[in-house]
């Protein structure tokens, strides 16, 4: 975005490529509804909820030279009120991936006219991620330590022709044929909490114990098939693994027992397909009642070892 130069203005927030902020020159007005709340140190913290389409991005992380969800909010955000901002998610989604129902707070100057930076952001942002609502929240709110679980869905056309194209940016056409009984069996044996290291790419010093809560399968009439995953989190790539097994199941290439007996590994399987980006979309995120956002936030936070209460 290029920033108009004031003189008498001398700063507006630039997003860097570490994802942080500095003052460059020139600044934008933000017009009637801006705060400058932060000049007195007076913030209160904000719960976002957005939608996207992942397609043209490459995920929610900041990347340098890349377009990403977080880095194009932050810019908005920064330069409607003139100001840094930082924004933690619900969860980093890949590149390709959408949200619907994706959450993330900040903080934020305290006397914020929330509606006002809707309608402000809804001008501001590309028609490809939208800000629905902002909403005052205890500071005790955190978007992503305070969740209890997350909802996905993953799309499949199973029709000979293929995803409509009105759905082709969120469907994956699959040519093959899919046995739902034998995928529903296979998606039965992965429930519960479970070491799913065969089914996640490794990040140091991360855990990949989880707590699997839904993975059902639903036909509809127009030949989709579609995927609900929900789990209190989700390690990197775990739900395109956890289909794309599945799917392999389904087109009779692997038995039922097969996914399940890859929760012995203690790492990623190579055999484990990942299924592409572009049939998933994160649904929905589960938060406790506000009196218990803390405790939650503090359990999230412990290493979590399998069996451990």
């Amino acid at each position: 975005m290029i920033v108009p130069q004031h003189p008498h203005h001398p700063v507006e927030p630039a997003v860097l490529r570490d994802g942080g902020l500095a003052g460059v020159p020139g600044r934008l007005d933000a017009g009637e509804g801006a705060t400058r709340g932060r000049e007195t140190g007076d913030s209160r913290r904000f719960r976002l909820d957005l939608s996207y389409d992942g397609t043209d991005f490459s995920g929610w992380a900041i990347q340098p030279g890349r377009r990403t969800v977080c880095g194009v909010l932050t810019e908005a955000l920064s330069t409607v009120l003139r100001e840094p901002v930082a924004l933690t998610v619900a969860g980093r989604t890949d590149a390709g991936v959408h949200a619907t129902g994706q959450v993330a707070h900040a903080d934020l100057p305290a006397d914020l006219d929330a509606a006002w930076l809707v309608r402000r952001l809804a001008r501001l942002l590309p028609p490809d991620v939208r800000v629905r609502a902002v909403t005052p929240v205890p500071e005790a709110f955190d978007a992503r330590f305070s969740a209890l679980r997350r909802h996905y869905r993953y799309r499949v056309a199973t029709a000979a022709h293929g995803a409509e194209p009105l759905r082709a940016r969120d469907t994956l056409s699959w040519p093959h044929p899919l046995d739902l009984t034998a995928v529903t069996t296979a998606s039965e044996l992965l429930l519960g909490e479970h070491d799913f290291a065969a089914f996640c790419k490794r990040r140091e010093g991360a855990t990949t114990v989880r707590a699997l809560q839904q993975l059902s399968w639903t036909l509809a009439e127009d030949g989709v098939v579609e995927a609900a995953v929900s789990a209190d989190a989700f390690c990197h790539s775990m739900v395109r693994s956890l289909v794309g097994a599945l799917l392999d199941v389904g087109r009779g290439r692997r038995t039922a027992n097969w996914p399940a007996e890859l929760l012995t590994r203690v790492e990623r399987a190579s055999d484990v397909p990942v299924a592409p980006a572009h049939g998933l979309t994160l649904v929905a995120v589960d938060y406790p009642p506000d009196a218990e956002l803390a405790a939650r936030a503090s359990a999230t936070r412990r290493r979590r070892v399998l069996g451990a209460p």
